[in-house]
């Protein structure tokens, strides 16, 4: 998903920029007012980012100029919704270019589109809708990590597509071609990337109930203390 640094045209890559900015402003704001209300969360708001930057470091060689590896951007998004991790996978994005050469930085703004706003967004819109739908805690987090991780692809594939369209078949036709290409790798990975976070929350549950109780995740009532 990582665009490498200077391969999308400067024009793409500002346009790109100027898109993913509002959002990460509005990210940055939605962390500051998350920390302000509830403390107690700061934690698990830093272990969301640190999924994100371990699952979305391992990389796999893709398409020309761009690579395969899961996301890690569904679980915070269920967590703390799509504007914290706006913030959260922007720097994780910046930290990524700047230590390990994975993306760039004139290619921040498209790769923080696609991975910290486009997948977010998809991650909490499905797990809503499954909530909604009456499916059960497990398989709202499955779908909406693996289904974040293919939006985020997909989203890649059009940026691409848009830089390079196919002489023949246009803008289409290179957004089948670039899609088609990251599939081989990219579904196994969203399988595997939505089954991982389904255990990521089921320890969740287990260590820090309270915390996902107050982030509305996890909806039982708190145990009634025993009167001694």
């Amino acid at each position: 998903m990582h665009i490498a640094e200077g391969y999308l045209p400067p024009l793409h890559a500002a346009a790109w920029t100027v898109v993913a900015a509002p959002f990460v402003v509005h990210g940055a704001r939605a962390v500051v007012r998350q920390v302000r209300e509830d403390p107690d969360t700061k934690l698990l708001l830093g272990a969301a980012g640190a999924f994100t930057f371990v699952l979305s470091a391992l990389k796999i060689p893709s398409v020309t100029g761009s690579s395969s590896h899961p996301t890690g951007t569904g679980l915070g998004a269920i967590l703390f919704r799509p504007p914290v991790m706006a913030l959260l996978g922007t720097v994780v994005l910046l930290f990524q270019a700047l230590l390990i050469a994975h993306g760039g930085i004139t290619t921040l703004g498209a790769n923080a589109f696609s991975m910290a706003i486009v997948g977010p967004w998809v991650a909490y819109g499905v797990y809503r809708l499954v909530g909604r739908l009456g499916g059960g805690l497990s398989v709202g987090v499955f779908l909406a990590a693996s289904l974040a991780d293919l939006a985020t692809y997909s989203t890649t594939s059009v940026q691409l597509a848009l830089a390079y369209p196919d002489a023949t078949s246009g803008v289409l036709g290179s957004i089948v071609k670039f899609g088609t290409i990251f599939s081989i790798t990219q579904i196994p990975l969203a399988v595997c990337e939505g089954l991982l976070t389904v255990l990521i929350v089921r320890l969740l549950i287990k260590v820090s109930p309270e915390e996902l109780r107050r982030l509305g995740v996890l909806r039982t009532p708190a145990p009634a203390q025993q009167e001694v």
